[in-house]
């Protein structure tokens, strides 16, 4: 429980290390398309938040959770090198949020948890300097075991794990930039690697997060595209996106040992991830985040019901957000400390 908790403090103030030998000035930010050749610099921009809500009741005619506590954190920044016709850039986004409340003993409830780290390197093509032949790779995961808190007996049935799953892809393509604002970068041949524990593809005959029952990673081959763009509407108001899609072309269906289908897929099954922050500053000190991300994923399909154990019987869940099917979404807001750089 300790760990957990100072997993979520830790993004909420890791930001504040100095870093004042790096330069952030707009100047120096427009360059990034290097029209100067002689530019050479490191460029850095992001904003870390810890939130904390925290409540207590008693004897509260309206009712509800007695005592409770909610903590998480979140980084989103990015570090670039700038070394005349070169592009480094990194762009880190890490959350992690958990849930105590009385009425279940403090035992924490994970509300949010990820880590997503690309790396990419550019060399210009064109004079403009806005053409990049690039090579990118990612890596996507999260810190700590997951649950469906929805099924009776939910912490002997643990959906996932630090590193189970993790994605990691290397990619190969040309990059359109311009300046620090938005990136447009396409590949044609990308391969993902997806890894995860043996426990969790061993629960069901088609496998888990698309690898096969018993193993513990798969291989893809596919095209990727990567889109990002941030801007600051005004001084207080800071919005980024990024927009990633990836086909594979070695997509098939997965038949179970009689030949049976147990999963449909081909390469015309396009994983999304559509991811959007917003951060608004109210005051030296403090701001509020916004976050939304939405994923398809071919390999995880969305069950709206399951077979309680005891009875064998097979109950509806009761969930806001069925109607969204297989999608995955995630929506949080938080208000608290907040330091931009």
């Amino acid at each position: 429980m300790i760990k957990q908790l100072s997993l979520a403090v830790l993004f909420g103030l890791s930001s504040t290390a100095s870093m004042a030998q790096l330069k952030n000035t707009d100047e120096i930010k427009t360059k990034m398309t290097i029209e100067t050749r002689d530019t050479v610099a490191w460029v850095r921009g992001g904003v870390a938040s810890l939130g904390i809500n925290q409540a207590f009741l008693h004897n509260w005619a309206a009712g509800g959770e007695v005592l409770s506590l909610t903590i998480n954190g979140t980084f989103s920044g990015y570090l670039n090198r700038i070394y005349h016709r070169h592009i480094w850039s990194n762009n880190l986004d890490m959350t992690y949020g958990l849930l105590y409340a009385f009425s279940n003993h403090f035992v924490p409830r994970k509300i949010d948890d990820r880590f997503d780290f690309t790396s990419k390197y550019g060399y210009q093509l064109d004079q403009k300097g806005k053409l990049f032949f690039s090579g990118l790779m990612n890596f996507r995961t999260q810190f700590s075991k997951g649950y469906d808190y929805n099924q009776p007996n939910w912490q002997s049935k643990p959906t996932s794990d630090a590193l189970s799953p993790a994605y990691l892809t290397y990619a190969l393509g040309l990059e359109y930039r311009e300046g620090a604002k938005y990136s447009l970068f396409l590949s044609p041949i990308a391969a993902r690697f997806i890894f995860a524990d043996k426990l969790y593809t061993s629960m069901s005959p088609s496998g888990a997060f698309g690898i096969e029952n018993g193993k513990t990673s798969r291989f893809e081959l596919g095209a990727y595209f990567s889109g990002r763009y941030q801007t600051e509407i005004n001084k207080k108001l800071l919005y980024r996106t990024r927009l990633d899609l990836y086909t594979n072309y070695l997509a098939k269906d997965v038949k179970d040992a009689t030949g049976a289908v147990v999963k449909q897929d081909n390469p015309g099954n396009i994983d999304i991830l559509w991811d959007n922050f917003f951060s608004y500053k109210l005051n030296k000190f403090m701001g509020v985040t916004i976050g939304l991300t939405a994923i398809y994923d071919n390999d995880l399909p969305y069950q709206d019901s399951y077979v309680d154990a005891s009875t064998g019987n097979t109950i509806k869940k009761n969930e806001p957000g069925t109607g969204f099917g297989w999608w995955q979404i995630k929506q949080a807001l938080s208000l608290g400390l907040e330091y931009r750089f």
